[in-house]
């Protein structure tokens, strides 16, 4: 029992309830969880009106979870929590492609497909060419290396989004790299769009002023046996809102030319008329720990 009027006698019994955790990492994660939002609440004299909104805000968000949406990642997103994660867990030596976030849309498994195909089933975007390797950081290939990409269409939309529009695996691909590390797929240049506005997430950002766009980008997933996976993006060099993306996620490195290319060798080579664009992406591996 307490009754000091900073709540502190509170905090210490509520510390004191996880001291017997078998877990010792739960134990430290639910310790450090504990005394923040404990002192959270002290300092901002969270009220108890506004302890009630925000639990009606956070079951209205997992309400809005379904099988193809995921509105709780997409929370973390845009308080740059999901960012700040794979930041610290980042830590990668020169060279490695560096990561960044999942994102609320990697909700279905990816098609598996042959290198070259074309991930864009819709058609009417300008067409693109993404080519890379699959490397060890010393630059040795990574032969049978597997790469998941997933994006949006020309318009700003994931085929999850628009299940009567799309079909079902439009804009992603899994594939497989081939004996030199190489992988190569067809698509459209991706849009801008604006994350879900619909929903708890879409009324916090109007609440804070925030605009809830991100730049164009092709989403990665990259693994190869002996080697730590790496999840990231390409984004669209010159587009819009490199500066302000809503989920904090653009790395320098990362953003990549989509060149217009004029070459009919080439574009006979891919498989696409001519001209069209390319984009050359090499994914950076770090050995297994």
């Amino acid at each position: 029992m307490t009754t000091d009027a900073t709540g502190t006698g509170v905090t210490e019994q509520a510390l004191a309830s996880l001291r017997g955790t078998a877990d010792p990492r739960l134990r430290e994660l639910l310790t450090g969880l504990v005394r923040h939002l404990h002192d959270f609440a002290r300092e901002t004299r969270l009220t108890q009106e506004e302890w009630e909104r925000a639990i009606d805000f956070l079951t209205a968000t997992g309400q809005a979870c379904t099988d193809t949406r995921q509105e709780f990642i997409l929370l973390s997103d845009v308080l740059g929590l999901s960012m700040l994660v794979e930041t610290v867990n980042g830590d990668r030596a020169p060279g490695a492609t560096e990561s960044t976030v999942l994102g609320p849309f990697h909700m279905t498994e990816s098609p598996v497909r042959e290198l070259g195909a074309d991930i864009d089933l819709v058609g009417g975007g300008e067409t693109c060419v993404i080519s890379g390797r699959v490397l060890a950081r010393d630059g040795t290939p990574l032969p049978g290396a597997v790469v998941d990409v997933w994006q949006a269409d020309d318009k700003g939309y994931y085929d999850v989004q628009q299940p009567g529009v799309q079909p079902a695996g439009n804009g992603r691909g899994l594939f497989t790299a081939d004996a030199d590390g190489r992988f190569w797929f067809r698509t459209c240049v991706p849009a801008a769009y604006p994350i879900p506005t619909d929903g708890p997430v879409g009324g916090l950002l109007h609440a804070t002023g925030r605009h809830p766009y991100r730049p164009a980008h092709i989403h990665f997933i990259a693994a190869a046996e002996g080697h730590t996976p790496v999840t990231t993006h390409i984004f669209v060099a010159g587009g819009e809102y490199l500066d302000t993306d809503a989920v904090f996620a653009v790395k320098q490195s990362l953003v990549k030319d989509f060149a217009e290319t004029d070459d009919p060798s080439l574009a006979k080579e891919f498989g696409v008329p001519n001209p069209f664009r390319l984009a050359r992406f090499d994914l950076v591996l770090e050995p297994a720990a």
